[in-house]
């Protein structure tokens, strides 16, 4: 039993050779081809190659605002940062804040009216699925937006934002009626 077992591992043994030996020996096989390809690239003559562009040096610029009449970059020129620093445009830090100033405006959908007496109420959905209320001067969104108006296609309100430069600045927005 054990001579065997011992043919059969020569015989895979011997096997695995041959097609070892088979599988090299196609490889190396008609190599003509590539090397008349090889040979004919190698006689084709080279091409003329572009010079590289000049370069041209940099010239530094020195940045004067005084002598030139150009605007400092450094000083504020919009009059809403200047305005804002004398008590102009700004969110009031004390205002207590209503439930849906804390989602972004982009995620309310205005679904519908109510009028109810002489009040024409806004719905507004929330991204929870939740519907809302609103009259004119509550507050929706996260950049202070107090609502102005109500119509039955859009709720509209005046946000105060930053302008960039340490000042507000008021932006009119809307949320209309949802699809």
């Amino acid at each position: 039993m054990l001579h065997a077992s011992s043919n059969i591992r020569s015989v895979i043994k011997l096997g695995l050779a041959i097609v070892m030996a088979l599988g090299l020996a196609a490889c190396g096989a008609d190599m003509d081809e590539l090397d008349k390809y090889i040979n004919d690239v190698k006689a084709t003559p080279g091409g003329r190659i572009d010079p590289l562009p000049e370069i041209t040096p940099y010239e530094g610029f020195e940045y004067v605002a005084d002598q030139q009449g150009i605007r400092s970059p450094f000083v504020p020129d919009t009059p809403q940062a200047s305005g804002s620093a004398a008590g102009g445009t700004r969110p009031d830090p004390d205002r207590i804040r209503e439930f849906l100033e804390d989602f972004p405006l982009d995620t309310l959908g205005m679904v519908g009216t109510l009028n109810i007496g002489e009040t024409l109420y806004g719905l507004v959905q929330t991204s929870d699925g939740l519907i809302h209320r609103v009259v004119p001067g509550n507050y929706l969104g996260q950049n202070d937006g107090r609502i102005t108006d109500i119509s039955e296609s859009e709720i509209t309100l005046v946000e105060i934002i930053s302008d960039g430069i340490g000042g507000y600045i008021e932006r009119d927005a809307a949320v209309g009626l949802s699809d």
